[in-house]
């Protein structure tokens, strides 16, 4: 299976990379070049992986896609993961890679973070 992948980068610098199609053997190689270039070229740059658009990953994919990522974490790059599937997160445990520690934080301006303080301790919130 192909996998394309889209390279955007912000006013800030940043790059994010929309992953999309399956990420098997073949195309896992060559995914880690980029990476790598990627990181050499910006080093300052935090680079986001976008895993919304990937259908399909590969065990030996995986395998390959996993160590790029420890790879950049050892070179100091600044590597995010964004929208990662659960079935995904459940491969990484198999490798025994926390994707948890890069993982965007999707939720920072979640404005329902208080709410059980502000409605759910009320003991009546309707009247019989």
């Amino acid at each position: 299976m192909a996998m394309k992948a889209q390279i955007r980068t912000d006013s800030q610098g940043n790059i994010t990379v929309h992953m999309n199609g399956g990420l098997d053997y073949e195309n896992s190689l060559p995914l880690r070049n980029e990476l790598q270039e990627l990181s050499e070229n910006n080093p300052a740059s935090t680079i986001t992986l976008d895993m919304n658009a990937l259908d399909f990953v590969g065990s030996s994919g995986i395998g390959i896609f996993v160590e790029t990522l420890q790879i950049l974490n050892r070179n100091k790059a600044q590597i995010k993961l964004s929208n990662v599937k659960t079935e995904f997160l459940k491969v990484f445990k198999l490798y025994q890679f926390d994707a948890f520690k890069l993982m965007e934080n999707e939720f920072d301006n979640d404005e329902t973070e208080n709410l059980n303080q502000k409605f759910g301790n009320r003991k009546n919130t309707f009247q019989n």
